[in-house]
């Protein structure tokens, strides 16, 4: 688009008389004396706005050195979105048939979108507009300024004709896109803000200039002592520019609300280094890579995709997707996630996951879809502007009636004042946002936080919730059982024991089986080869090994084989006390000894639940262990309730049943059998480490899987919900409070009746402060 290449360059992308630079990257303007960031190329200094802009230029400083390039057209079949109205839906840009907003492009984002086209246009008619406005301004209120004698030296009639002159390029112009949306919302049956502006602006300055051509056709309730019409173009002037602004400042926190997007997509690697077969290495882009590609990643690198450390060691910082600044350490068969920053270590991966489909992808379009959705709340917002702006239409006619029949002389001019007043002031245009901008500025917030956000349903539903149900394992645990005891029977050695019990496990897939094996690795224990291994589902397992008969397992399978556990049982009863889950081992039919694995707890867990009671949660746990196990890990970390040998299929069921209690019930699951109750909870709440349909059940997810995350998540619900009450409040106070004065019910009393000018200002002023109420959501500490 044309104008927006419009930033000087050759040593001066900025002007020395104010200071300021214009950054040829985004074409914001760059306040010389704060910016830090600047580059040179071919002798000449560019200025930016930050560090992204600048490394953006700095990459490819010919594609900028004019200024910022057009931005590429969407792709043909691109669907476009109203913000406002994620329902209205079509091929190609436009505006919104229900309020006359520009529509966007649906999906992810492009982190080398450019300047929003929109943005530029806006900006550019805002300047021209506001050049011309300026003496406009000037000369109609000469006489306030103390420059009546101009006037008076020019005349009224040429006065008169020099303001039209200055405005029509103002209003027919740069407010022609609010004329445009205004005629559509009348063709569509929609009346919204844009209907109110185009019906009092163009009535201002219809008005005004018939009294220039043709001022003898006006009767005398037009005429002031003067005996002249007068006429309102600053006022028509001044009101475009205003709404301008306002729609820009609406733009930009659009933008800002999209940076986190942005931001994620931006910090995605470029390319990846890819191993082929013969053992030479290649440089490749990025979309080249595909699954099973094996990679390697040096130092400081960015991992390229998701995938499995297939050599190496290193610790990588995995901030950007969990918000935790601790680099996680990384060696085989470790999950690498796209887009982390590898440590000092050398790691060769292999793909796994690439394209849309690496987590970092996902994210992006969830947090993309999730700021176009619409809380219910917002259905208030709606049915009120619905019946707003009829009523506002009426109530400017009965003020118009009622100043030209019981008005001061010049009636009609007052008549037509307090009219276009009345339809300014109450543009609905801060209801409008007071949802969506708190929506799309907490999406993007939870985002950088790790909270991922599915809807806007998901964050208002969670703002109730009082009944929180997690699983124990990798939720409150670590997820990773390991070795705590051996305790052997007075004629058994503790390492033969483990020794016997490990050799045992070393074939079974069961995470416990893998605790003892890593335990007796630890010791420097020496494994022998297992015979005649046997699995018996929900007992333990049986074999043989170095010659002996060996059994591992619980109080049932001892009963299977009839051996009596003798004082081995109460040990057993008390280190289940303490949260430990205890195997028998038999050998050669005699209770041998027990094994003691336990899952430790999270650090952050205990901390965690604290914050969740605090915020008004009932917590309850739901496991598959014994009840033993399980009332002494709840008491340990004070949770309300237990539910114990919980079958995965019997979670939803128990959703439900708290439900009929009247609870409101979120759900934290990560497995492909959490799913059913995670749909069926009011919220779900899906571990970002789990299954895949586990997170499409979800209304959250959680890059790291904890408590701390659900933590952060509530909190950012009730801020959200009670961000967009303050909004929905203030608007609607401000437009009930707005339209009696615009009307003149204080001119009686007070003799005050408010000009057009001053309610556009007051109306811009409104969406500025919802604006700005919403994006300090940006802010919450999470």
């Amino acid at each position: 688009m044309s104008g927006q290449s419009n930033c000087c360059h050759h040593n001066h992308n900025h002007d020395s008389n104010n200071h300021t630079a214009t950054d040829p990257v985004c074409g914001m303007t760059v306040d010389l004396s704060t910016t830090a960031h600047k580059s040179s190329h071919d002798g000449e200094d560019y200025f930016f706005c930050s560090g992204h802009c600048k490394k953006k230029f700095d990459a490819d400083p010919e594609a900028y050195k004019d200024g910022a390039p057009e931005p590429e057209p969407m792709p043909e079949g691109t669907l476009y979105t109203c913000p406002m109205h994620p329902e209205i839906v079509q091929e190609g840009p436009g505006s919104c048939p229900k309020c006359g907003m520009a529509l966007e492009p649906m999906g992810i984002p492009s982190a080398d979108a450019g300047p929003d086209p929109e943005f530029i246009d806006f900006r550019r008619r805002f300047w021209i507009g506001t050049l011309l406005t300026v003496p406009l301004f000037l000369l109609a209120m000469a006489p306030f300024f103390g420059l009546g004698a101009i006037r008076e030296a020019i005349g009224e009639r040429t006065a008169a004709w020099t303001e039209f002159f200055l405005a029509t390029p103002v209003v027919l112009w740069s407010g022609w896109p609010f004329f445009e949306r205004g005629v559509q919302s009348i063709i569509n049956k929609s009346l919204n803000m844009f209907t109110l502006i185009a019906t009092g602006t163009g009535a201002a300055y219809a008005f005004s200039t018939v009294a220039v051509f043709a001022p003898g056709i006006f009767p005398a309730g037009f005429r002031g002592e003067d005996g002249q019409v007068h006429v309102y173009f600053e006022a028509g002037a001044v009101i475009v520019v205003l709404v301008l602004l306002g729609q820009l400042m609406e733009l930009g926190a659009r933008n800002r609300t999209g940076a986190a997007i942005r931001a994620l997509l931006d910090l995605a690697a470029k390319t990846a280094r890819v191993i082929r077969d013969d053992g030479t290495e290649e440089e490749i882009p990025l979309e080249d890579v595909a699954v099973g590609n094996r990679l390697r990643v040096r130092p400081g690198e960015k991992v390229p995709v998701d995938g499995r450390v297939l050599e190496g060691r290193s610790s990588v910082d995995e901030s950007m997707i969990s918000g935790e600044p601790v680099p996680v350490e990384k060696s085989e068969g470790d999950v690498l996630t796209g887009a982390t920053i590898n440590g000092t270590g050398s790691l060769i991966m292999e793909a796994e996951r690439v394209g849309k489909d690496t987590m970092l992808s996902q994210i992006v379009e969830m947090v993309a879809n999730a700021q176009r959705s619409r809380a219910p709340i917002q259905k208030l917002a709606d049915a009120v502007a619905g019946k707003f702006v009829p009523a506002v239409i009426a109530v400017a006619i009965m003020a118009f009636v009622g100043w030209s029949l019981w008005g001061p002389a010049p009636a009609f001019s007052y008549a037509l004042i307090a009219a276009v007043s009345v339809l300014i002031i109450a543009c609905p245009c801060a209801l409008g946002l007071a949802t969506p901008m708190s929506i799309m500025t907490a999406t993007g917030r939870g985002a950088q936080a790790g909270v991922l956000i599915k809807n806007a349903e998901a964050l208002e539903r969670f703002a109730k919730v009082d009944t929180l149900i997690v699983d124990k394992t990798g939720t409150l645990t670590v997820g990773k059982p390991e070795l705590q005891a051996v305790l052997a029977a007075s004629e058994f050695d503790e390492d033969d024991i483990l020794m016997l019990a490990a050799s045992l496990e070393r074939g079974s897939e069961h995470p416990l089986a893998d605790a003892i094996v890593r335990g007796a690795e630890a010791r420097d224990i020496k494994l022998q080869k297992a015979t005649d291994f046997d699995a018996v589902t929900g007992k333990g397992v049986r074999g043989k090994v170095d010659g002996k008969s060996v059994a591992l397992g619980n109080a049932k399978l001892l009963e299977d084989i009839e051996v009596d556990a003798g004082p081995l049982a109460d040990e057993a009863d008390s280190r289940r006390d303490q949260g430990e889950t205890v195997m028998f081992v038999v050998v050669d039919g005699k209770a041998a000894g027990l094994i003691c694995v336990a899952d430790p707890v999270k650090e952050t867990t205990a901390e965690a639940l604290k914050a969740l009671h605090k915020a008004g949660l009932q917590v309850i746990m739901a496991t598959g262990d014994n009840a033993r196990t399980a009332k002494a890990v709840a008491e340990k970390l004070g949770i309300d309730d237990i539910r114990a040998d919980v079958l995965p299929e019997n979670k939803a069921a128990l959703v439900k049943e708290l439900q009929e209690q009247g609870c409101r019930v979120a759900m934290a699951g990560d497995g492909v059998n959490d799913a059913p109750a995670l749909a069926q909870a009011d919220v779900g709440i899906a571990m970002g480490t789990g299954a895949d349909v586990a997170i499409e059940s979800a209304g959250f997810t959680l890059v790291k899987g904890d408590l701390v995350g659900i933590v952060k998540a509530r909190t950012l619900a009730v801020a959200t919900m009670r961000n967009i009450k303050q909004n929905l409040f203030f608007a609607l106070v401000y437009n009930a409070a707005g339209v009696p004065i615009a009307a003149g019910i204080l001119f009686p009393f007070m003799g005050i009746l408010i000009s057009p000018m001053f309610a556009a200002a007051a109306m811009s002023l409104s969406s500025v402060s919802v604006i700005t109420n919403a994006l300090r959501l940006r802010s919450v500490s999470l």
